[in-house]
């Protein structure tokens, strides 16, 4: 029972059955590339936004623009890997 357990293919963090393996990706092209540009938009909004002088009068801001900046630029660029993944492009090893 246990090396039965241990010899099925993973799908994910946790071993599953053979045929949960074989679906199609949920994730399909259309809307990997529209959560692209929306992460696009999220880096570009919060780049302008950081890169606006302060304004003493107002206070300091709560918003920390660069760091959201990133994790979006960070999410696009992974996003348009598994895009390139998806029209046949190897990116791994």
């Amino acid at each position: 029972m246990v090396n039965q357990v241990l010899t099925r293919p993973f799908c994910g963090g946790l071993p599953r059955a053979a045929e949960a393996c074989d679906t199609a990706s949920r994730m399909t092209l259309v809307l990997t590339l529209a959560l692209a540009a929306v992460a696009l938009a999220i880096a570009l909004a919060a780049g302008w936004a950081g890169a606006r002088p302060p304004n003493p009068a107002k206070g300091p801001r709560m918003m920390p623009y660069r760091p959201i900046m990133m994790a979006a630029a960070v999410t696009m660029i992974m996003l348009l890997v598994h895009a390139a993944n998806l029209l046949g492009v190897k990116t791994g090893r």
